[in-house]
């Protein structure tokens, strides 16, 4: 199965992708004509985590690069799309604390150019971010992407002719649906595996293994990093983009550091490296919390009543999380991907 993400007959791996794809579209139909709002709803929101699981896990799992910056290039690609899929009469209702930028109000596009835009201001940024912070490594990377993430936060707080400020920016267009979150994730997943199991994608795990080894061997490991690192933020900007138009609201305190940390979490759990493994991080973290909602509910116990636990769900997902990490430290997954495990077992 390796080979199929390592591909040497294009013919074979474009027959490979129409299947995929196929098989999804499938699925997506039969969710969105069978499936709640409810349910719906969770999907969405798992597939656009794992479209910012999967390309977070690029940099901090693949290229072993602790960085901490997903919130805010997810903050860019969001605003972007929420500022041109708004209209310009509703962006001038809408802007309470200052009027509207002239560019703000020249911003204005359909869906697909909105989410490319966001794409690419986020990985135009992350370029031009990448000379000072890969002067650093370990901890003080983390450090420098952490402060990042909140200037990003205080320059939408502090420019409301751009941002609204605080107030945020409200009637987004809904747009992204099932079909768009789902065929994006798959398409997401498939540019990381092509990336992973190419002459880069082991370059950066040489440079993740040893970095200064990975140098001596003659690896540009700036280049290396830096491909990681605005593919990443593509990736993750396109990701707020369709988060922005599922939610239909955005602010600045949507985008603060707890969103890292909630990636972060799934990348571990599922297993730093493992793109499969994000995946399958994506789907118990966004929705095993959501299947335990019924914890924050009356509760009762043959018939006797327990009362009301506020926070019960988050405590009992905590300890799945700690028992699940005990047993697999590594991850679920660890480095490996689904199908090596697969050939492994019948091998």
């Amino acid at each position: 199965m390796e080979k199929i993400f390592k591909p040497q007959n294009s013919i074979q791996t474009l027959f490979l992708h129409a299947i995929l794809y196929a098989l999804l579209i499938s699925w997506l139909w039969v969710s969105q004509n069978y499936f709640n709002d409810y349910i719906l709803r969770i999907m969405n929101n798992i597939f656009i985590f794992t479209i910012l699981a999967v390309s977070y896990n690029l940099i901090n799992g693949v290229t072993g690069q602790l960085s901490l910056e997903p919130n805010g290039f997810v903050a860019v690609g969001a605003y972007i799309t929420s500022i041109m899929l708004l209209s310009p009469e509703a962006k001038l209702d809408m802007y309470q604390l200052a009027d509207p930028h002239a560019l703000v109000l020249w911003m204005s596009s359909s869906f697909i150019p909105a989410l490319l835009a966001s794409g690419v201001c986020a990985a135009l940024l992350a370029l031009l971010l990448s000379f000072p912070v890969f002067r650093v490594r370990g901890d003080y990377l983390a450090i420098v992407t952490l402060g990042f993430g909140f200037i990003i936060k205080i320059l939408a707080v502090n420019n409301p002719q751009i941002t609204n400020g605080a107030i945020g920016l409200n009637e987004i267009p809904q747009i992204t649906n099932i079909y768009w979150s789902g065929i994006i994730a798959l398409a997401a997943t498939i540019l990381i595996l092509q990336i992973v199991y190419s002459k880069f994608g082991r370059a950066m795990k040489a440079v993740r293994d040893d970095e200064d080894a990975a140098i001596a061997m003659g690896i540009d490991t700036f280049r290396i990093k830096t491909c990681a690192f605005t593919t990443s933020a593509f990736l993750e900007g396109i990701g707020g983009g369709l988060l922005a138009a599922l939610l239909t609201t955005i602010s600045p305190d949507l985008f603060d550091f707890m969103l890292t940390f909630q990636l972060l979490i799934i990348i571990v759990l599922g297993g730093l490296g493992s793109t499969s493994g994000a995946i399958l991080g994506a789907i118990i973290v966004i929705g095993g919390g959501e299947w335990l909602r019924f914890l924050d509910q009356p509760l009762s116990f043959f018939g006797q009543e327990l009362g009301t636990y506020p926070g019960l769900r988050m405590v009992i997902f905590s300890v799945i999380l700690l028992i699940l990490m005990l047993f697999a430290r590594e991850g679920i997954m660890g480095k490996k991907e689904l199908w090596e495990l697969f050939r492994r077992r019948r091998s």
